[in-house]
């Protein structure tokens, strides 16, 4: 679980999804505000994926 809390991409993520929250509390609610939760949740996907992969390649020694 520590691998990834301190990744750089899942922190990067995470603080970008701070600004989101931000932007839904204060902004109009319109299709593009939808879009950019999508669009929060697949960088937070891939974030999470990566260190996955990392963390294999690592334990099989490549």
């Amino acid at each position: 679980m520590r691998k990834y809390l301190f990744s750089g991409a899942v922190i990067g993520a995470v603080l970008s999804g701070i600004g989101i929250v931000r932007a839904t509390l204060a902004g109009p609610r319109d299709w593009r505000l939808l879009l950019t939760w999508v669009a929060w949740a697949a960088s937070l996907a891939i974030a999470i994926g990566t260190v996955s992969e990392e963390t294999k390649r690592s334990e099989l020694g490549e």
